[in-house]
């Protein structure tokens, strides 16, 4: 089982079992305590998070994703909710839950009003959905939760991903090309992150920035794989960037991993940032991967916290010399073609 396919049916059996409970409580806070009430409830909220989650994790996030991804907000909105509202009457109007508790079935009032609240509920989410799509899922969440309101420090690995001659490719295909071609880049890369359980902190110019949490990133190597893995993304997709574009993006890349502040800043902006010299670290040893085979750069820092070897060879490239660090620093290199 790939690791796409493993994620998206952990999710899925998340959803399925917090949507079970929802539907139990919900019937509970209602009054419905009768065995058959509860029944009913349970089975609404498992039925519903099969069809859902079923649809959004294998469809809307699987066939529909970049045909969603190219639609403007309020439209991509629409859309959702559409989706998940037809979702909802079928459900709603075939009154599964009666069905599997053998109630007698509802009058028409009561499913317009079921379906009425659902509908609503359907836009809140997708709402929800799209805020969390445009500030990062995590983000979000530690926004509501608070978690970075004030600074704290925490030990972050940090990878650094450049588009290897984006300059070049600018002056070739022009500024509103080169903003797309990075856009495409940016989808595809994505895809390697969540698959690895990486947050992308940020996009500067041509490069992502990603990172992953001590415990998070420490396992299976995890930010090793996903380099990897966004490399392997782009060369699948190489025949269509050619077609497309006229060029295929190479990336290069850096790891390091240490101490940073992380917490929120700004007013009219409010922004989760991380700072320290990690960050500075990482960004500077992304600048030495360009003279580098493979085009790739991990601290030693870095390789010293993960809790299993390397999944491909790594070659020991020494101590470098760094800008801003007089000492320099200890770093390896992986085994991967050159770029050009």
């Amino acid at each position: 089982m790939n690791a796409r396919l493993e994620r998206k049916l952990r999710l899925l059996a998340a959803v399925i079992m917090v949507g079970t409970v929802a539907g139990l409580a919900i019937n509970f806070a209602m009054g419905r305590t009768s065995p058959s009430s509860m029944v009913v409830g349970v089975a609404y909220g498992f039925v519903m998070c099969v069809a859902l989650g079923g649809v959004e994790l294998f469809v809307l996030d699987g066939p529909l994703r970049g045909w969603l991804s190219d639609l403007s907000f309020t439209t991509n909105l629409i859309a959702r909710s559409a989706i998940y509202a037809a979702i909802i009457m079928v459900i709603q109007f075939f009154q599964t839950g009666e069905v599997i508790a053998g109630l007698p079935l509802e009058t028409s009032q009561h499913f317009w009003l079921g379906f009425i609240s659902s509908a609503v509920i359907s836009v809140l989410m997708n709402l929800g959905f799209g805020i969390a799509n445009i500030i990062g899922p995590r983000a979000f969440l530690n926004f509501i939760t608070g978690r970075y309101h004030s600074p704290v420090e925490e030990n972050r690995f940090v990878l650094f991903v450049d588009i290897a001659g984006s300059t070049g490719l600018a002056q070739r295909l022009g500024g509103i090309a080169i903003h797309r071609l990075l856009d495409r880049t940016f989808r595809l890369l994505s895809l390697a992150v969540m698959d690895y359980r990486g947050e992308v902190l940020n996009y500067v110019g041509d490069e992502v920035i990603v990172t992953w949490s001590e415990r998070d990133g420490a396992v299976d190597c995890r930010p090793l794989r996903c380099f990897v893995a966004m490399r392997d993304e782009l060369s699948r997709a190489s025949s269509q960037f050619e077609r497309e574009f006229g060029a295929v993006p190479r990336i290069r890349g850096s790891l390091h991993f240490g101490p940073v502040i992380v917490g929120e800043i700004g007013d009219l902006k409010r922004a989760i940032v991380f700072n320290g010299d990690v960050m500075n670290t990482a960004a500077r040893l992304e600048e030495l991967s360009r003279g580098v085979d493979g085009g790739f750069l991990a601290s030693r820092a870095a390789m010293e916290h993960f809790n299993a070897a390397p999944p491909f060879a790594v070659r020991d490239l020494g101590r470098l010399p760094i800008r801003g660090r007089a000492d320099g620093i200890d770093v390896v290199g992986i085994e991967a073609p050159a770029l050009v």
